[in-house]
């Protein structure tokens, strides 16, 4: 499994908006993408900065999604957003939602 975690500094007062915008905006493209499996979206306390980390069935395909599709989700979150998003990659080592740590457990016993 692997993650893409993208840091976004907030306008002022616009958290919520942030908020309507990821679910009208962000999901709907997400849930379109090949190999898409989870997004969480954290707001500060304060609403100046959140975080989406979003979790994908493989590297290739959160590749795909940043290429292919980031740029108008970030283009409709623009209002919002303020400066330009920090994006991180990860290999997921653990969750107990998806039962990583058994994957991974299995996969190095074999």
């Amino acid at each position: 499994m692997f993650a893409r975690s993208i840091s976004i500094r907030l306008k002022p007062n616009s958290a919520r908006e942030f908020t309507c915008l990821i679910e009208t905006e962000s999901l709907p493209t997400l849930r379109k993408q090949k190999g898409f499996q989870d997004e969480i979206t954290l707001v500060a306390p304060g609403g100046h900065e959140a975080v989406a980390i979003s979790l994908w069935d493989n590297k290739e395909n959160a590749e795909a999604y940043s290429r292919d599709a980031y740029p108008g989700v970030l283009k409709a979150l623009g209002i919002v957003v303020e400066g330009t998003p920090q994006v991180r990659t990860y290999e997921v080592s653990n969750s107990t939602f998806h039962n990583v740590a058994a994957k991974v457990a299995v996969a190095a016993h074999n």
